[in-house]
């Protein structure tokens, strides 16, 4: 498996921190491959043959994931498991659940260690956390300490100085936009009279005090406003709605149920059965919604998620960025056929988007919001001040805007780069018509391809040992996205053609012999060009029935 070339920088600027200042944390979004890059850093620490570390992590899944990711990228270094289940430190790469580790009895039996590893680093303030981090260094005073998260900004707004001095790297969410790693969100703000009130809402230590936003939302002319927009703007979305309070949400839940819109209801006080049959509801088309209460905002992935009903406001702007982040990721039309996916609708009723303005999130390590993402302005047609985004009244002049239930693009900005994936990838993509409509590179035992067909980009990959599959379908940058990472998942360093002296020699006689007759006779191709074209050749009826069943799919399901 090779790394994408952003994840080698990531791993890169992580080691040289680790080894400057001997603690680092790693900045990652969803959708930059952060146990892959988390396994990467971790093996390069492991250089060494006695060297041992434990990576910690405070779900079971969490520990299942890293340890599977890990012993793919890592072949040949030893693991184990330290849980609730299963206690053992044989490997030189141990993955714990901080639960079960931190208990003194368990930190006791711990060996010495060379580097530990968090996984979700935003909780290394915790006690439990901080227990496991000085038992560490009690034992080696040269141990390494490295951290990983998508949100550094904790909720409570504790710093995170005391374990990390350093950030050695941040990947931002407009960066897998750009590169078609994530899809872009379509976010309107909507004011259905309750703007005003909810910012006169009191803060409390950790969020705004939902039981007034629910005073202000939980209310039937409100929910219907919400019903009548979501049917406007994302009717058919399969969608996932943020509530204040379980009153709150089990009102909105009834409000969609009445209306024919099929939606379950899932919160903390529920059973995790009962919770893992509610969701199961949604996920298998049974329900189009599923409303919540704090409880999908962090670990909950469900890739057709393509809208975000925000029904509350958030003080921290990380919390913001996890529901958002829900319905962010591309879809696998593998797992998910007839599901077409390019952007994600969110629909803002609780002015979360306007008080924070910009997702991207500066690390401060000193546990304060960064200013970075201050809210949004707007240009007054009276005086041409420029005064925040959801003000109602001119402070400087008195122009007052008048008010509108219609919603308006919010000014929910990313810091957005332009990114050419074909320079980026580890590969060569050739341009196999000249129209830029087929794309194809390939490696020793793998290829990857992007068509547009019938009006859409497909990505396919295949290869020696690999039945032809369907990647994804959406925009170009996505397709491009899939397509090459099915060949880093494929291939290895070795296979990578870029930089190969034969990429530019002429076709070998047996290639030759199985092109199409047409491009027997071009003295321009290349050996490389011609191993995408037969690449292409060999599959091309296994693909065009893949891309066409997708489309009938599509179809069938609109």
């Amino acid at each position: 498996m090779m790394l994408r070339p952003r994840q080698h920088i990531f791993v890169e600027r992580s080691v040289a921190a680790l080894d400057a200042h001997g603690n680092t944390l790693g900045v990652a979004p969803t959708g930059a491959g952060k146990t892959v890059m988390l396994s990467a850093t971790t093996g390069r620490m492991l250089a060494n043959r006695d060297a041992k570390a434990c990576i910690l992590a405070h779900r079971d899944e969490l520990v299942a994931q890293n340890r599977a990711k890990f012993e793919r990228i890592n072949t040949g270094v030893s693991t184990s498991v330290f849980d609730a289940r299963t206690k053992s430190w044989d490997g030189r790469a141990i993955f714990a659940m901080v639960q079960t580790l931190s208990r003194d009895n368990h930190l006791d039996t711990m060996p010495e260690l060379d580097l530990l590893v968090i996984d979700e680093a935003h909780h290394a303030a915790s006690a439990s956390y901080r227990r496991v981090i000085e038992r560490v260094l009690q034992k080696n005073a040269k141990a390494k300490v490295f951290g990983v998260t998508a949100t550094p900004m904790r909720g409570d707004g504790k710093g995170l100085r005391e374990v990390f001095t350093n950030v050695a790297d941040q990947i931002r969410l407009g960066e897998l936009i750009a590169s078609g790693h994530l899809v872009p969100p379509r976010t309107f703000v909507v004011d259905v009279g309750t703007a005003d009130a909810l910012s006169q809402v009191k803060r409390t230590a950790s969020d705004f005090d939902m039981s007034e936003v629910e005073a202000i939302m939980n209310k039937t002319p409100v929910t219907d406003a919400v019903i009548r927009h979501w049917r406007e703007k994302a009717s058919g979305r399969k969608t996932i709605v943020f509530c204040s309070t379980v009153a709150h949400a089990d009102s909105v839940c009834q409000a969609f149920n009445t209306s024919g819109i099929a939606a379950v209801l899932v919160h903390g006080d529920l059973s995790e059965a009962e919770r893992k049959t509610r969701l199961a509801a949604f996920e298998s088309g049974a329900a189009q919604i599923v409303v919540n209460v704090a409880v999908l905002t962090e670990g909950y992935d469900y890739t057709p998620t393509s809208c975000i009903v925000l029904l509350r406001p958030s003080s921290h702007k990380s919390t913001l960025m996890q529901m958002i982040g829900r319905g962010l990721r591309t879809v696998d039309p593998a797992e998910y056929p007839g599901v077409f996916k390019s952007d994600c609708i969110v629909l803002d009723f609780g002015t979360a988007t306007l008080m924070h303005g910009q997702l991207e999130q500066e690390a401060n390590l000193d546990g304060r919001e960064s200013s970075s993402g201050d809210a949004p302005v707007k240009e007054c047609p009276g005086c041409e001040a420029d005064v925040p985004a959801a003000c109602r009244e001119c402070p400087l002049c008195g122009f007052v805007w008048e008010r509108c239930d219609d919603g308006a693009e919010a000014l929910t900005d990313f810091i957005m780069t332009e990114v050419d994936l074909l320079a980026r990838s580890n590969f060569r993509w050739c341009d196999l018509f000249g129209d830029d409509c087929a794309l194809v590179a390939t490696g020793f035992s793998a290829w990857g391809g992007v068509f547009y067909l019938s009006g859409r980009w497909h990505s396919l990959g295949g290869g020696k040992s690999l039945p032809t599959r369907l990647l994804g379908i959406g925009e170009r940058s996505v397709c491009l996205a899939q397509a090459d990472d099915w060949l880093n998942d494929h291939e290895n360093a070795d296979s990578a053609h870029k930089t190969k002296r034969w990429l530019n020699e002429p076709p070998t006689p047996a290639q030759m012999k199985y092109l199409p007759l047409q491009h027997r006779n071009d003295y321009g191709l290349t050996r490389y060009q011609a191993s995408a074209m037969l690449a292409f050749h060999f599959s091309k009826p296994q693909i065009k029935n893949l891309v066409f069943a997708a489309n009938a799919a599509q179809r069938e399901a609109a």
